[in-house]
């Protein structure tokens, strides 16, 4: 966990840490081994899922999977040394899969492994276990040098399989199979809510080489979608910082006083390693507990999601290289954010009493692994619904950890932004749907892969199953690529098989036959639907036909027929006759009928008048004056 220790008292020191881990080791619980599924998918002797152990190190993809053939190199099999260029097959043909390289355990850091894999060119990096025992968690170097920057720089992910499983896929390799397997870290973050909460085990100590860089790094630029998912209820955040103890029976002496507070309650190691310079462990202590009280205040004013601002402020403006590692420079600091300063020293306490302090001893309690999360042993260590975050401590790594802590479709808009794209539609539009004419897809990149779903373009929904069918839907649809239908124009004249009263489908228009997507001109005159007389000729033409006339004639398209222009001849005059006279007949009988009804209502009134002066021959004399009575 330390550095060499160079000034003279050396030995004692060793021996004063050595004890405070003894005293802290019967307190704690475990260490936890984050696992992910591993399932072979051919050969079929192998099939099945196993387990593996995340590596500390590279960027898992927490909440998707990857899927690749299994390669075990004929040298270098432990990875120490740099492959060679012409191992070519370790790069993925195109097209083809990612290559997982498999490789041995032992002789070098499990970070060098991943490295020289990583620079070969392939997707992953399997280390198979060289003895028989229980998974473990292959983690980065303790003993940080310069020529172990490489560490950050690791982007591939890792996993440590057991020794029984190595051994058959180097049986199968061998024998000449092809071994392919999908690495699954679709469950790897549980979600048991639709809140993801995660804490950040952390330290204000800049002094400690590239982890200390990288996470200064992380913070400063994790820090906007920190603060969007606290803002709208997406997350609770909490950080949390390591402290250790020094047992009572040197609590007085030179280290432990230089190291802890409150009578050696709280301790934390010298930043540069280094008792004779520069800066203490317990210079280290007191800015934890003033960061650690700064979120108390804040999540009791109901901002806690500037915690962020603070720490990420107080790197830029404190650092320990510029000797401004200090108390005015953190109050400066708590300023210039509004946050009470009394609330936040009255938090602090007084660190020379022989007292607890509340905040740090809720902070060494935390520390002891409980329920599915193991003990915190690790910085920094990410922690995401009670799960222990393994990999590379970047933004989008991290960020896809805590969208992978989502049920699938509830996660927020953060989660579905370009950063967290996978790019799997990049390459064979992901299997999925696509008309290229159009630029239409119904790929699309989420932090946990791609999903075939069809698309919505300019308020037209295309539906379909997204894999092979999309098409637009709804009364707008022929707006965008025509509906998916057939069209053409030709001449000046354009006909479309997309109809937007109709809110589906594709339907050839008159003159033409076809599915609706593809649609060919009807050859009426062929097919004898058209300029059936016997004096008619017929011209096909596009989406329709032209009738015509032999000898003058002109054609009636009503009737089908061909008549004379002037009446003198012509075989079509006979019809015209018969309606002539047809007409004439019947203006003759509608006049008579009409003389007829005029000459009978004409003699009625005669009648009727005449009446009135002498009884008619028809008419029957009848008193209306005096009745008669019966005889």
């Amino acid at each position: 966990m330390f550095k060499k220790m160079k000034e003279k008292g050396d030995i004692f020191v060793r021996i004063c840490l050595f004890i405070i881990m003894i005293m802290i080791k019967p307190c704690i619980g475990r260490f936890v081994v984050e696992k992910n599924s591993l399932r072979v998918t051919s050969p079929s002797s192998l099939r099945g899922i196993y387990e593996c152990a995340l590596g500390n190190f590279g960027v898992p993809q927490y909440g998707g999977t990857m899927g690749g053939v299994v390669v075990y190199p004929r040298s270098n099999q432990k990875a120490c040394d740099q492959f060679s260029d012409d191992q070519l097959s370790f790069r993925p043909k195109p097209g083809g899969l990612p290559v997982f390289l498999l490789v041995d355990r032992g002789e070098c850091y499990f970070t060098l492994k991943g490295w020289n894999a990583q620079n070969a060119g392939v997707g992953a990096v399997l280390v198979a276990d060289d003895r028989i025992e229980p998974l473990i968690t292959m983690d980065t170097p303790e003993e940080a040098s310069s020529q172990d920057d490489y560490v950050q720089n690791i982007t591939i992910p890792s996993a440590l399989i057991s020794k029984s499983l190595g051994d058959k896929l180097k049986r199968s390799i061998s024998s000449g199979e092809i071994v392919n397997i999908n690495l699954d870290w679709r469950e790897t973050v549980p979600h048991p809510d639709d809140r993801v909460e995660y804490e950040l085990w952390t330290n204000s100590n800049d002094e400690c080489g590239p982890k200390c860089d990288a996470q200064i790094e992380f913070v400063k630029n994790f820090k906007g979608a920190a603060q969007i998912l606290e803002k709208k209820g997406y997350t609770r955040f909490t950080p949390h910082y390591i402290t250790w103890y020094c047992p009572e029976a040197f609590i007085f002496s030179k280290q432990c006083k230089s190291q802890c507070i409150n009578h050696g309650r709280y301790c934390a190691p010298d930043p540069e390693h280094d008792f004779s310079v520069g800066y203490n462990g317990k210079d280290v202590v007191l800015h934890n507990l003033r960061q650690a009280c700064f979120f108390k205040v804040a999540n009791q004013s109901g901002k806690p999601w500037i915690w962020w601002d603070y720490v990420s402020d107080f790197a830029i403006r404190c650092p320990m290289k510029q000797n401004k590692y200090t108390t005015d420079c953190a109050n400066q600091v708590i300023k210039s954010l509004g946050v009470d300063l009394k609330k936040v020293d009255e938090c602090i306490g007084d660190p020379s009493a022989d007292t607890d302090n509340p905040v740090l001893r809720a902070e060494q309690e935390a520390q002891i692994g409980h329920g599915s999360r193991g003990d915190v042993t690790i910085l920094p260590t990410l922690v995401v619904n009670n799960r222990q975050y393994r990999g590379k401590l970047v933004k989008n790594a991290v960020l896809r950890a805590i969208c992978a802590g989502f049920e699938e479709t509830t996660e927020p808009s953060l989660c579905l932004t370009p950063d967290m794209e996978t790019n799997e539609c990049l390459e064979g539009n992901g299997g999925c749907w696509e008309d290229k004419a159009s630029n239409l897809t119904a790929c699309r990149d989420t932090f946990r892969g791609r999903v075939c779903e069809c698309p919505t373009v300019q308020g037209v929904q295309f539906v379909g199953d997204g894999y092979l069918h999309c098409e637009a839907s709804g009364h707008l649809r022929c707006r965008i690529n025509n509906g998916g239908c057939w069209k053409d124009n030709r001449g000046g004249k354009t006909y479309t098989a997309c109809l937007d009263e109709h809110t589906k489908g594709c339907k050839c228009p008159p003159g033409f036959r076809g599915d609706g997507n593809h649609c060919e001109d009807i050859d009426e005159c062929n097919e004898g639907v058209a300029c059936q007389c016997p004096e008619c000729s017929c011209k096909n033409t596009w989406g329709s036909y032209e009738c015509s006339c032999s000898g003058g004639l002109l054609y009636m398209h009503e009737h089908d027929i061909c008549i004379s222009k002037d009446g003198s001849k012509g075989v079509g005059w006979g019809f015209a006759w018969v309606i002539i006279l047809a007409f004439a007949a019947a203006g003759v009988g509608g006049y008579a009928f009409y003389k007829y009804r005029i000459r009978s209502y004409m003699d009625s009134e005669i009648r009727a008048i005449m009446a009135q002066y002498m009884p008619l021959d028809n008419q029957v004399e009848i008193s209306s004056h005096v009745p008669q009575n019966h005889l």
